[in-house]
């Protein structure tokens, strides 16, 4: 510390050896604290023993709180999780994960420099003029072929040559350049410049993606802190059919809007992060408005809202909105409540421990 930081510090006298060995380069060997740190037998430890679960501290553990663990859930729930919400010690996506068997989670940042999609369909030997001549003229929600209810997502990246929607987005959600398919050139009406409207006022189009699809994110980084960037896969989703976005959007339906356009949700997607976050999660990923919008419509307070700002009521955490949609859906598994009971239970330990922290402060 003398010699980094160039205190003037009088001494008595001079030791020479001691003055040697400040003034040698420094040595290879490992820094001495971490060596000691990493040592095993040491009582210094960097973090508490966690739960590999549930990753919550070993005496906060929800694992042993969940009654019955990996409850049949009929619609499957797909999670984009944003990546700074992964680690939050109120994250409730974790419940999900541990409560219910159907659910996948992915992970989503955002956008800094650019990010890519690429869009490939389920089936790429479909007939895709479907629509063309009006023999298939549905509209946005409507239920897909029995034929197409089961998929192999591993085949669809193998079996597709080019993807059939290439979409560049900037910062907030700024597209900045798009692209179609030759599958689709002669259905989507476009003379100067594409957007993705004029992909959605195309019957063909639509009716092609309600049969499902796979999306891939890839985003550019930088290098280790450097100016040289990289671009790298961020996720691969399925998107089957039947998928509906759990979002309140200004065209979003609630569940009996839904059936009245005779819709099943079989693919329930959930965007996980802070209300501000979600919103641009929805604004950078723009695939998500390919998806018919699901609204709850409820006028309950969240039990975030002692822990966790609440922009007002109705704005649940996700694994309320998860549950209360299942519930409208109609899947409805025995024990489900239990999951909002673990949840509670989760929000009481971070009070507790807000609590005992500003007690030490101002007892301090």
């Amino acid at each position: 510390m003398l010699v980094c930081f160039r205190s003037r510090i009088q001494t008595p006298a001079r030791n020479d050896s001691l003055y040697s060995i400040l003034k040698s380069p420094p040595s290879k060997t490992p820094n001495a604290s971490k060596t000691l740190m990493a040592a095993p037998g040491t009582q210094l430890k960097s973090k508490r023993p966690t739960c590999p679960s549930c990753s919550k501290p070993t005496s906060l553990c929800l694992c042993i709180r969940i009654q019955n663990p990996g409850l049949q859930n009929k619609v499957n729930i797909t999670i984009l999780q944003h990546s700074l919400e992964r680690k939050h010690a109120l994250n409730s996506a974790r419940i999900a994960k541990l409560g219910l068997q159907n659910v996948t989670v992915s992970t989503v940042s955002d956008v800094k420099f650019d990010a890519e999609f690429m869009i490939h369909l389920f089936d790429p030997g479909h007939n895709s003029g479907s629509g063309q001549n009006g023999e298939k003229s549905s509209d946005f929600y409507q239920v897909m072929d029995n034929e197409a209810d089961e998929f192999d997502a591993s085949h669809v990246t193998k079996g597709s040559k080019e993807p059939v929607i290439t979409c560049s987005v900037g910062k907030y959600g700024v597209v900045t350049n798009i692209s179609i398919g030759n599958v689709w050139m002669p259905h989507v009406q476009w003379k100067r410049r594409l957007s993705l409207d004029k992909i959605l006022a195309s019957k063909v189009a639509v009716d092609d993606l309600a049969k499902g699809f796979v999306v891939k994110k890839l985003q550019k980084r930088r290098v280790n802190g450097s100016d040289e960037v990289e671009e790298v896969e961020e996720f691969e989703v399925a998107v089957p059919p039947g998928s509906v976005l759990l979002f309140p959007s200004k065209n979003a339906l609630d569940v009996d809007g839904l059936k009245a356009m005779d819709f099943e949700a079989k693919n329930l997607i959930v965007l996980d992060g802070t209300w501000s976050k979600a919103r641009r999660m929805y604004c950078e990923n723009p695939w998500l408005r390919f998806l018919p919008h699901l609204k709850l419509e409820l006028d309950k307070l969240s039990l975030y809202s002692e822990v966790r700002h609440q922009p007002k009521a109705g704005y649940l955490s996700t694994i309320e909105s998860i549950v209360y949609a299942l519930e409208e859906i109609g899947d409805y598994p025995e024990g489900l409540d239990n999951l909002l009971g673990v949840f509670e239970s989760m929000v009481s330990d971070q009070r507790r421990c807000k609590n005992e922290r500003l007690s030490k402060l101002s007892s301090a």
